[in-house]
């Protein structure tokens, strides 16, 4: 069973989300090179061309193992690839995934390119693929991307206590999710005021 076709898209008048395919690494080895710092809060570091190829690797052994769907963005206004994010720790039979991975190169970021790309996503996850439920997880001192998902309409949970490593040792995660019910009931429409 292939959980997305591989020709899947997913795009607006702002953004367009396509698998990541191994060509892609001339796109976003500049980011890698040039802005090794992304990736200051993750624990899939793609700084270098090391980082880029290994996180690359990464992403695609996942996807063939039916784990991970990984996306490069596409943004449409600068015409330009801007980044990656991609559905994880996918879990049909409790109709969950996880929506992480995210990042942008630093000239996209704030501009509303992510509630685009977020609201593509969770419209997919939610109206097509059926999920119940869409995760978000973050480093709790990342205090931006916290304050990013919770304006997106994500519902804190709680924190997991030196739950991954990371460059300086361990880390705690935050949780956040928004539920289907919370979609169909106020999410969906506040974001889409966001993105107009």
């Amino acid at each position: 069973m292939i959980l997305f076709p591989r020709d899947l898209i997913l795009e607006d008048e702002r953004a367009r989300l396509r698998l990541l395919r191994k060509e892609d690494f001339e796109f976003l080895l500049p980011f890698a090179e040039a802005e090794p710092d992304l990736w200051q809060y993750s624990t899939a570091s793609a700084a270098g061309r090391d980082g880029m190829i290994c996180y690359l690797d990464q992403a695609f052994r996942e996807y063939q193992l039916q784990k991970e769907y990984p996306f490069i963005v596409f943004d449409k206004q600068a015409n330009a690839y801007a980044g990656s994010t991609r559905f994880y720790d996918i879990q049909l039979n409790h109709l969950t995934t996880q929506l992480g991975y995210t990042w942008y190169g630093k000239r996209f970021q704030q501009t509303g390119l992510n509630r685009h790309c977020k609201q593509l996503l969770l419209t997919y996850a939610f109206e097509q693929w059926g999920m119940e439920r869409v995760e978000f997880r973050a480093d709790l001192k990342n205090d931006r991307s916290i304050q990013s998902m919770k304006k997106l309409g994500c519902t804190p949970e709680g924190v997991l206590r030196s739950n991954k490593t990371c460059p300086e040792g361990r880390r705690d995660s935050i949780v956040l999710s928004i539920l289907k019910t919370e979609w169909l009931s106020t999410v969906k429409q506040t974001l889409s005021q966001k993105t107009r």
